[in-house]
């Protein structure tokens, strides 16, 4: 009779522990903590499209280039809008020295910057806050 006290608590144990580890899943699953990712919104002008994003903590970083005019342009966007903070934009072309910045404290995102790069590669970056993605050598041509 013990023993079989003692298995039905086991297999009640299990079960609650099964109940509660599907309605975790459930709640995971039916309402998901949304990660709010910046989106290219036109930012360089018309005839720009993205050709290179980085992403960086709380935004992203974007790379566009205008095929009429040949020029490159930068944007560093915030995944969410807010109160100003620390934001740099920054692109030159790869063999040259001066980079093209736009750094401040900004609420949604810092840029356009632009360079004349047809034919030609280009570095670029940004930065958020305290963190910076640089990328250099990349789209030639």
């Amino acid at each position: 009779m013990l023993r079989t006290s003692a298995h039905r608590a086991s297999t009640r144990i299990v079960s609650v522990l099964s109940l509660a580890l599907s309605l975790a899943l459930l709640v995971v699953v039916a309402d998901p903590d949304p990660v709010s990712a910046a989106s290219y919104g036109g930012q360089c002008g018309s005839g720009y499209s993205k050709v290179n994003d980085a992403a960086i903590s709380g935004g992203t970083v974007f790379l566009t280039y205008n095929s009429s005019s040949g020029k490159n342009c930068v944007v560093v966007v915030r995944n969410s809008t807010g109160a100003g903070m620390n934001m740099h934009a920054a692109l030159k072309t790869s063999d040259g020295t001066s980079w093209q910045t736009d750094k401040g404290d900004f609420t949604q995102y810092a840029g356009p910057v632009y360079v004349s790069a047809a034919g030609a590669c280009v570095d670029w970056g940004g930065q958020i806050g305290n963190e910076w993605i640089v990328r250099t050598g990349t789209n030639c041509g």
